[in-house]
Order: structure tokens, then sequence, then C-alpha cells
């Protein structure tokens, strides 16, 4: 028997319980598994990870000190395929919130229709005081710890917080020397040159936006007439705020760390890029003025875009929204206990595991396009995203109308009905 069993829902109350990412997860799956009628057994299937790792990592530092750096790999599921999932540094990674990421992947690839399990990784570091050589050993250290657990057909990490191009490249050089031949199908998001796919780095916001065009047209919006509040300027912020900008929606705010920038009229998105890259901030930038970051989350806008960590939208702040769309391009950024006030101001949610779907759509272009050894267009991988994205969205919707759910739990519902189909269709081994 496994034991430290998940709590019920109703445990979750209070502080701890509400910002623990694996309790949201959790109370999620709980309320859909109740809805689906889920068989007891199926549901303890989904419950729980196919597979944790930790490890600990010896790092030789620049300075000629060895350090131990934790790593986390879990694998939640991989009924429908390879475990499929990114992995972030930073100096706050949790074992929890590793393995409530893994199991939102899972969804994710259900919900989108592709053939991949979920997966997440971790590493407890701050990039900021780590050198490239640092940081390049810590990931090669990582990988040859958990090779064996690793490959095309077992695990594909791809980039996340704190990791990027650069970063899968050293995965996919570890992993290719331990295999004894170069293996570019292990890891997604990887350079051009090495195999990595057209339209990758735009992929999670397009998806965004993408998904968003689609609620402004349910609701009878007209997105040249949407402001649109973004948290968060990195790749899904950042390629969200392009993206939409040039499609017509006026970005009103964006909010950072360490502040938030405003114009009523709409900011010029690409003058604010140029003016982080000079300055490293959002602020004093000419084309909009100061504001406090805590406030602009709760702006008047049409549409609310959170694309930076989990738990910013709480049972603490949730009533003080004023948006019509809340577009999640973060993963979790809605905790389970606001979800019912969400839900009571009428606002049209499209969760995570739909709206940030892009980017892991096209990192299965990218995994096959490397099996094949043939590449596509960025036309046709952008096709191929907005026929998958419009499938996803138009099921979640429709299953939410049908069921009589809100669209999180339809979504969650259509994940976790497609992932036990392939359970018990593969039936359980032993």
């Amino acid at each position: 028997m496994i034991e430290n069993a998940p709590t019920s829902p109703a445990s979750y109350a209070g502080t701890e319980g509400e910002f623990n990412p694996r309790l949201s997860a959790e109370a999620r799956l709980d309320t859909a598994a109740q809805l689906l009628g889920l068989d007891e057994g199926i549901e303890k299937i989904l419950r729980y990870p196919s597979r944790e790792m930790t490890v600990h990592l010896p790092v030789l530092l620049d300075d000629g000190r060895i350090e131990i750096f934790t790593g986390y790999r879990v694998q939640h599921s991989i009924a429908r395929g390879p475990a499929k999932g990114g992995i972030r540094y930073a100096p706050d990674v949790t074992l929890d919130e590793v393995r409530a990421l893994a199991s939102w992947m899972t969804w994710k690839c259900a919900v989108a229709d592709i053939p991949f399990g979920g997966g997440k990784g971790g590493v407890i570091c701050d990039p900021t005081i780590l050198s490239p050589g640092e940081l390049e050993r810590i990931t090669r250290r990582y990988t040859a710890e958990l090779h064996e657990f690793l490959g095309p057909d077992v695990d594909v990490p791809a980039p996340d917080m704190n990791t990027d191009a650069q970063t899968m490249a050293w995965i996919m050089d570890t992993y290719s020397m331990h295999a004894g031949h170069t293996q570019t199908a292990v890891v997604t998001g990887k350079p051009l040159e090495l195999g990595g796919s057209r339209g990758r780095p735009e992929a999670t916001g397009r998806g965004c936006m993408i998904c968003t065009d689609f609620a402004v047209k349910k609701l009878g919006l007209d997105r040249n007439n949407c402001r649109v509040v973004i948290q968060g300027f990195g790749n899904v912020g950042g390629m969200s705020a392009k993206l939409m900008s040039q499609a017509g929606y006026k970005i009103i705010a964006i909010v950072e760390y360490d502040g938030a920038v405003y114009n009523a009229k709409g900011l010029d998105i690409a003058a604010l890029a140029a003016h982080r890259k000079k300055t490293g901030s959002l602020t004093d930038f000419a084309g909009g003025e100061n504001v406090d970051r805590e406030e602009a989350m709760f702006l008047e806008t049409e549409v609310l875009l959170p694309a930076a960590k989990e738990n910013v939208i709480t049972a603490a702040n949730a009533s003080r929204l004023n948006c019509r769309i809340l577009t999640e391009g973060a993963n979790g950024p809605t905790t389970y206990l606001a979800d019912p006030i969400v839900d009571s101001k009428g606002i049209f949610v499209v969760p995570d595991i739909l709206a940030n779907s892009g980017g892991v759509t096209v990192s299965y272009f990218e995994w096959v396009q490397d099996r094949q050894g043939y590449f596509w267009s960025e036309k046709d991988v952008n096709q191929k995203l907005a026929e998958i994205m419009t499938n996803a969205f138009e099921s979640v919707v429709n299953y939410a109308e049908s069921h009589k759910v809100n669209n999180r739990i339809a979504a969650y519902m259509l994940a976790m009905d497609r992932v036990a189909q392939a359970i018990k269709l593969r039936g359980i081994y032993g």
C-alpha cells in the first residue's frame, strides 16, 4: 500500500494547503473523477506518478569548490506515450511542485490529444548567481544521473523556467555520449541547428492567442476592442504580448516580478522589449507609466493572461479580478480554493492545461520531425498547431456545456477520460 495517500479536497483549506500545487492538482482530480464516475482502481493509477527520482549532483564550481545540487524528475504517466515535460532551474523548486507539474503535463497532452504522457523535472539552484560553465556542469551531471530513464521512447524533456535551447543542447549531447550515437529526439526545444523545430519558441504564446481568439468570439467580443493585461514578460508572456499586439489586441499592462508598466492606449510591445533588454527592467518605460504590480493584476480589462508562476490568483484576491476572460498561460496560476470565486464572477476561463498546450504540441511536432529526419516549414508548423488547438478548445467547451461543468473541470474530465481509456485498453500488467 502506498503511504502518504492524498487527502480529501476538504482538507486543502488554509494557506499551506492552498499554495501546495500538488494538493490543488489532486483536488481537481478528485472533483473530475467523481463527476466521471471513474473506477476506484483507475483513479488510483491516475493519482500516483509512475516514477519519481531524486538525484544529488556534485558539481565543481568555478572557484574550485564542490557543491551538491538536488534535482528531481517525475514521470506521472506513460499510458499514452513517453513522459513529456520541461526542466526548471530555481531556488524554490520542490518535489511537490514537480509532481503537480508532471500531472498537469499528463492532462495537457491528453487535452491536446497528442501521444505523450506527463513528466517534469527541476534542479534546486539559483541560475542568476551561476556562470554558464557551472550551469552546463549541473545540466550534464543531471542528465548523466538520469540518462537510463530518458530517451525518445521513455521521457523527453524540454525547456522550462530558467532553462532554454542551450540547456537542451547540453542534455542532448550528454545523452548522446552515453548512447554512443547522436540522438536528437531525446529533448525538444533545441536549437534549429541540432534538430529543433521552426515555430517552437513562439508556440506557447501562439497557443494562448489562439485560445483567446476563440474565447473572444464565444463572448461576442471584437479583439480589436479588447484590452489585455499580461503577467510575465518571459517566453510565454513576452511572445503572447508580441503576437496579440500584432493581431489587434490592446496590451494595456505588463506585470513582472520587479514592477509593472501601464498605458491605457496600449503599449508598444517591441519598444518595451527593447527597453527591457537595454535596462533589465520594464519600469521607467517612456511609452507607459509605472504602476503597482499587485494592483495591475486587477485592472479593468477584457483579458487577463497570467504567464509567470503558479498560485497568483488565490482565495484572498480572486474577488478582485476585473476581466471577462482568464487565459492561463502559466501552469497552475489559479489555486483550487480560488476556482469557485472566479466562477461566481462569470469569468470565462481558458484553463492552463488547454491554454498553454501550444508549447507541448509543437514539441510533439519537433519529436516527430527528429524521428523522421524531415523538417517542416514554419507555415506548416503554425497551421498544424492551429488545427490541434482548435480541436482542443472546441472539445473542452463542448464537454463543459454538455456536462454542465466549468471549463477547467471539463478539461480535466476530458483528459482523465482519455488516459483512463488508454489504461483500460492496455490492461494491468502483473
